[in-house]
């Protein structure tokens, strides 16, 4: 498999649910989402505006894919008040010259105003794909994989300048195209 059948596989309608330990402030939160993944060929608006917005010629690109999600969080001191979370993301992937399964994936969320956000992807011989989003505001390094066709995991470490880390493991099953 490659990044680009990586995706492909990933397109449609899953049901997540996550849970996060805040590992220093010794904190749980729970968490339940529909999540949709469409991919987005390389002459879609939202796919041209991330290439300019990267600096990237879009017509080196196959496309982009579209992230969105609606879905209610849970503080574990706060059960009865879940927050309601939406939004979406689009993200570019760009190969290395060298390597078709490294390279860095452009993605950016609705209502960022901000430079669309880079990190480094590598699927490995195991065909899983790691991320890898190193920044001044954050690091963080993500690493999704199928369990089957129809079921998705992901494990996500985020780490903030000041040391807190919060460390998350999300299951996935797909609910249709």
């Amino acid at each position: 498999m490659n990044v680009r059948e990586f995706f492909e596989l990933s397109a449609g309608k899953w049901f997540s649910q996550k849970t996060s330990q805040h590992l220093t402030l010794k904190q749980s939160e729970q968490g339940k989402s529909d999540l949709v993944i469409e991919i987005l060929p390389p002459e879609h608006p939202q796919a041209i505006d991330l290439c300019q917005r990267a600096g990237i010629d879009p017509s080196t690109i196959w496309g982009g894919v579209k992230y969105s999600w609606k879905g209610t969080l849970s503080w574990d001191n706060q059960p009865q008040s879940p927050t309601n979370r939406q939004g979406e993301t689009i993200a570019i992937s760009v190969p290395d010259a060298t390597a078709v399964n490294t390279g860095k994936l452009f993605h950016a969320t609705s209502g960022d105003a901000s430079s669309p956000r880079v990190a480094r992807y590598t699927l490995g011989d195991d065909e899983a794909l790691t991320l890898i989003t190193e920044d001044e505001n954050i690091s963080s390094e993500e690493r999704v994989w199928f369990e089957s066709n129809n079921v998705r995991l992901r494990t996500t470490i985020v780490t903030q300048p000041s040391g807190e880390s919060i460390a998350s493991f999300y299951s996935e099953i797909r609910m249709g195209g």
